[in-house]
């Protein structure tokens, strides 16, 4: 019995005394939280929808106070969400900031690329390209297995009937989580005002283009010296558009010998400038 009461004591100081060592520890080694991070999450909606990209509300607001994350990273709250977001950073919310859209760089689908060979493997886009650079020609173009797809998780993007996605600009939020998913960054966001884009990312050369691709840019810069303003310039054999000086004139898009040139969102404005 006394064996018992002693084992028993014992028990009793080891546990005494490892608590106060956490104790102890718990409070010299923690980590004190940016008191911003809990303001922010409140104001938040807490749908934890994961549309910012970020793993919940107090993801985001952890990376909106670490500067990762812009103030108006919330697809869901949009304006109102980010004025207050600001408030508590202390920054100046900028109110006239233009809204974005997702928008596929690319028009390479089954009708327009050559394929290689014809890939079996699992739907990712990833381990695609890791397989000899992927099935199609083009290194460049959108392999169209859906990793945008399935980040989006507002049901705004869904893959054609040519093999590419498509976006519902009235359904996209602009939360950029398409961007990040597609690894070979053939997703971008622009401005919803904008008209007109450059829809190929390839860098090779004229001739391989041509062979890989009917719609690819082959960087014969026609577009550039046809340019009334001054907006476009090829950089390695790309054309780039400055979206600040173009105006939608649509000589591009008309001079353009492979149609890589498109307007991506057409209003009365342009049908009158394009005749």
């Amino acid at each position: 019995m006394t064996t018992v009461w002693v084992a028993a004591l014992i028990l009793g100081v080891m546990g005494l005394v490892f608590g106060f060592i956490l104790a102890f520890a718990s409070k010299k080694l923690a980590v004190e939280s940016d008191p911003r991070i809990g303001e922010i999450s409140e104001v938040l909606p807490g749908a934890n929808c994961g549309g910012c990209g970020y793993p919940g509300c107090s993801g985001l607001a952890e990376a909106i106070v670490n500067d990762v994350a812009p103030v108006g990273a919330c697809p869901v709250g949009k304006e109102p969400v980010a004025a207050k977001i600001a408030s508590i950073m202390g920054i100046e919310f900028d109110a006239n900031a233009k809204p974005k859209n997702a928008r596929v760089v690319c028009q390479g689908g089954k009708q327009e690329r050559v394929d290689r060979f014809y890939y079996m493997g699992i739907a990712d886009c990833a381990a695609a390209g890791m397989l000899n650079g992927g099935p199609k020609m083009c290194e460049f173009g959108c392999l169209g297995l859906g990793n945008c797809v399935r980040a989006c998780l507002f049901d705004a993007l869904n893959i054609n009937a040519n093999g590419l996605p498509e976006v519902d600009s009235k359904r996209c939020t602009g939360c950029g989580a398409c961007v990040a998913a597609c690894p070979r960054g053939l997703m971008q966001l622009i401005d919803e005002d904008q008209r007109v884009m450059v829809l190929c990312k390839s860098h090779s050369k004229g001739p391989d283009v041509r062979k890989a691709c009917k719609v690819g840019c082959i960087g014969c810069g026609i577009c550039a010296k046809n340019c009334p303003e001054n907006a476009i310039s090829v950089t390695d054999l790309l054309a780039e558009i400055n979206p600040e000086k173009c105006t939608a004139c649509g000589v591009c898009v008309e001079k353009c010998p492979m149609k890589t040139i498109k307007f991506v969102q057409e209003d009365e404005k342009t049908k009158v400038k394009v005749g």
